[in-house]
This record gives structure tokens, C-alpha cells and sequence, in this order.
């Protein structure tokens, strides 16, 4: 079985504080990605909450985003239709929210599946490649050493092009298959 991870599709990532031009770019193709997927699809949504300031990442990163329940912490509409169209035809879509940069449930819940029912690779597309894709593929690789991790680098984009790359070459160091180039 092969499975597909949609990281992050939000909003606020795409269109609002944390935004970038690339990240506009890839709606389509991930949209398109997910619709041609024949797998279990999952998605996660960086969340936060309004004390987001007075946490170690807002102080570092002092942007508030994707708080719960706001216009920004959404899955961009393109992709939550791309997402709502696969949950009809595979009732293992699964959304998990997550309040970190990697997601220890989304790797509990596919490590898990992957003892019951085995799983060949789990494929990654999303934002940022350079700090939830990144920190998720490698959260991966860690829980499931012997399941291929790749992630289609035409379907992510980076804070800016440069660590898109950077984070892309860290990736395949770590046995990360990186495909879509």
C-alpha cells in the first residue's frame, strides 16, 4: 500500500503572513496529486492557539498563524476539495492536527498501519519543505526505517527557493527519496 501525507496546505502558508509566491504555485499540483491518488490519503494543519506569542516558536518565529478556528489555520480550498473528493472514495483520509514541526500522532497512526496491514511507501507533498516536510519525512524514517519515504519536490515549496533545495539535499542524505524534481 502506498500512502500519500499532505503537509500543511494551509492558508496562512500560502496566502496570508507566512505566504509565498511558490507556495501559490503548488496548489494546483498538489490539488492534482492528491485527485490522482489511488491510496489512504492524510493531511495535517500546524495549529496553534492565541497564546502562540508566548510559546518558544513564537518567540523565535513572532508571526502569529494558523491559530485554531481562523480563516489562516484552514486548508487552502483547492486542496480541502482535492481532500474532500478523496475521503469519498477512501474512508481512511484521515486529518491530523499537530502543534509541532514534525507529528508524532501521524506517525503512531501510520506505523500502526503499517503493522497491521503493511504499508510500501508513504509519499510527502506540502509546505514548508524546509520545516514540516523535512521534519516529518525524517519523523518518518525514524518510526518506519524499512517503508521508502520519498517526498515529490514539485508538489512542496520552501520558505524561499534556496532552503526548498537545501532542505531537499538534507532529505536525500537521510535516505529520504526525493522524486518530481
Amino acid at each position: 500500500m502506498k500512502i500519500l501525507v499532505v503537509i500543511d496546505m494551509q492558508n496562512d502558508f500560502i496566502y496570508g503572513p507566512l505566504g509565498t509566491p511558490e507556495a501559490a504555485a503548488i496548489v494546483p499540483k498538489v490539488a492534482e496529486k492528491i485527485l490522482s491518488w489511488t491510496g489512504p490519503v492524510y493531511a495535517t494543519q500546524d495549529t496553534h492557539f492565541p497564546d502562540y506569542l508566548q510559546t518558544q516558536e513564537g518567540r523565535i518565529l513572532p508571526v502569529e498563524h494558523c491559530i485554531q478556528g481562523t480563516n489562516g489555520w484552514h486548508i487552502a480550498p483547492a486542496v480541502r476539495a482535492a481532500l474532500s473528493a478523496a475521503a469519498g472514495r477512501d474512508e481512511s483520509t484521515l486529518y491530523l492536527t499537530k502543534s509541532t514541526f514534525g507529528s508524532r500522532d501521524l506517525a503512531e497512526v501510520l506505523a500502526k498501519r503499517h503493522q497491521e496491514e503493511g504499508v510500501e511507501e508513504i509519499m510527502l507533498v506540502g509546505l514548508c519543505t524546509d520545516i514540516c516536510v523535512i521534519s516529518n519525512a525524517l519523523v518518518l524514517k525514524t518510526f518506519l526505517p524499512d517503508v521508502l519515504i520519498s517526498v515529490d519536490a514539485s508538489c512542496c515549496a520552501g520558505v524561499n527557493p534556496d532552503s526548498h533545495r537545501n532542505a531537499l539535499a538534507a532529505m536525500r542524505t537521510c535516505q529520504v527519496n526525493v522524486c518530481g524534481e
